[in-house]
């Protein structure tokens, strides 16, 4: 059974940082691409970042680029989140996900993720 496990959610002030891990088991993620996505409450769903399976090609929505980066461990099946210089319009669950696309390739779209994580709070405060 494939799982996806966030951690490193938490309460942070504005200007602060935070690193978001998520943990990948239960396959081999080879050829798959890790995806961030958030969701603030009573707002849709929002791409944050992807990297893709060699970690070479990412991309980053527009209201993070420069202030968030999407890295992934030696053995693949980790991807993490640095988030520096938060805002309080950051605060949101944070999702990581995984989805199965050729090397170089990631996506905005969650519809094109496969899996899921359960979610991990950040909440920036002013």
């Amino acid at each position: 059974q494939v799982q996806l496990v966030e951690s490193g959610g938490g309460l942070v002030q504005a200007g602060g940082s935070l690193r978001l891990s998520c943990a990948a088991s239960g396959r081999t993620f080879y050829n798959y691409a890790m995806g961030w996505f958030r969701q603030a409450p009573g707002k849709e769903r929002e791409f944050v970042a992807a990297i893709d399976w060699t970690g070479g090609s990412t991309d980053y929505a527009g209201s993070v680029k420069g202030r968030f980066t999407i890295s992934r461990g030696n053995a693949k099946n980790t991807v993490y989140l640095q988030m520096n210089s938060l805002k309080p319009e950051d605060t949101a669950v944070y999702y990581c996900a995984a989805a199965r696309f050729g090397s170089d390739y990631v996506s905005r779209l969650g519809n094109d993720y496969d899996y899921w994580g359960q979610g991990t709070q950040v909440t920036v405060s002013s």
